[in-house]
């Protein structure tokens, strides 16, 4: 059996982090006293010094720790200061290359995280993994444990701009097809399933596929785009795998990230919903559900929007499968000829063209 850990808290409320400490004082009396750190990059700590200096105030004076890019060199650093300097609490302040180097600093220290999100563009708030540069603009994941509190403040993403949203919206449409890859492996004899990790990740997707509310800068679909993500993060905690948010569609995007790094960036969010769309067709379901899905919420996910050309397109399909080679999926049997998938990127960049 899986030995899984869940978050002390979660919170999604207007003004949170004006009173972080009251809102943890049931879960860790007394939190407000202990040696804290405040993990967060330059722009924000400018943007958001007001927010900030509170938070030092209920701290007793915590310490400012501005990260430099999200690269594992960095975070190792960071988990260094960390314990020499025997912090006790870390709080993570930003979107998710803040809190990917939060969560896998923290997790090395052993120290308490508490991850404050400015935005949703992805499951970084919540789940056990982190996306870390090695090399150049390359990009890995490494594992970490969830963070021990994930507190949600709606004042900060209303004032986000909405592209990042729409981020957090694709990761979690992505779900479809990864569920569908997770069976598809288990029917294969190359994997397990988690049924109560798979039925939380379809929650997740559920709750964005059939909500009613399209306007994405308010508070109900706040609260429910951040209940879809720290779904997402929980299903793969339970399962001890990312498989209930990660198939065919992340495999592409690793692709992206991985192999064409110097010449695209795509934003994680983006980049599955991106494959999301390919992977239907590969996996032979209808096409028309994550077609009307991504159209709901205009996603750009035309390729051409982020300087994919169709050869890297092709290229990046056609590699996807080798970035995790142990990660049977739909990949592993489809035709990826180059025929097929440029009359895929010609079909994307006519059906997801908004006015």
């Amino acid at each position: 059996m899986n030995h899984f850990r869940l978050p002390y808290r979660l919170v999604v409320e207007e003004g949170l982090f004006e009173h972080i400490p009251e809102a943890m004082a049931d879960v860790m009396p007394g939190i407000e006293k202990m040696k804290t750190l405040i993990v967060t990059e330059k722009n924000l700590s400018e943007l958001f010094s007001g927010i900030i200096g509170e938070m030092q105030k209920d701290f007793s004076g915590a310490e400012v720790y501005l990260i430099q890019g999200a690269s594992y060199d960095n975070a190792a650093a960071l988990a260094k200061y960390i314990l020499t300097n025997s912090f006790k609490i870390v709080i993570g302040f930003g979107g998710g290359t803040v809190l990917d180097i939060a969560k896998f600093a923290a997790y090395v220290s052993k120290s308490t995280l508490i991850s404050l999100a400015t935005t949703l563009s992805n499951d970084s708030l919540t789940s056990p993994v982190a996306v870390l540069g090695t090399e150049g603009r390359q990009r890995k994941t490494f594992g970490c444990t969830i963070p021990d509190a994930i507190l949600v403040d709606t004042n900060l993403i209303l004032s986000a701009p909405e592209r990042q949203l729409l981020g957090g919206i694709g990761d979690t449409v992505s779900k479809y097809t990864a569920l569908n890859d997770w069976k598809l492996a288990y029917r294969r004899g190359k994997d397990k399933v988690d049924d109560f990790a798979y039925m939380i990740s379809k929650m997740a997707f559920n709750s964005i596929n059939y909500s009613d509310d399209e306007v994405l800068k308010s508070r109900d679909f706040i609260k429910r785009l951040t209940q879809a993500l720290v779904m997402g993060g929980l299903a793969m905690e339970i399962a001890g795998t990312s498989r209930p948010s990660s198939g065919s569609e992340h495999l592409f995007c690793h692709a992206l990230e991985e192999i064409y790094y110097d010449q695209v960036n795509v934003p994680h969010g983006i980049a599955v919903a991106m494959g999301s769309y390919p992977a239907v067709i590969f996996q032979e379901r209808n096409v028309k559900k994550i077609t009307k899905l991504i159209q709901k919420y205009k996603i750009p996910v035309r390729p051409s929007e982020w300087k994919i050309t169709k050869e890297i397109f092709i290229g990046a399909w056609q590699q996807a499968a080798s970035t995790r080679a142990d990660r049977y999926t739909i990949l592993n049997e489809t035709d990826l000829s180059g025929e097929r998938l440029g009359k895929i990127y010609d079909d994307m960049e006519e059906i997801f063209k908004y006015e």
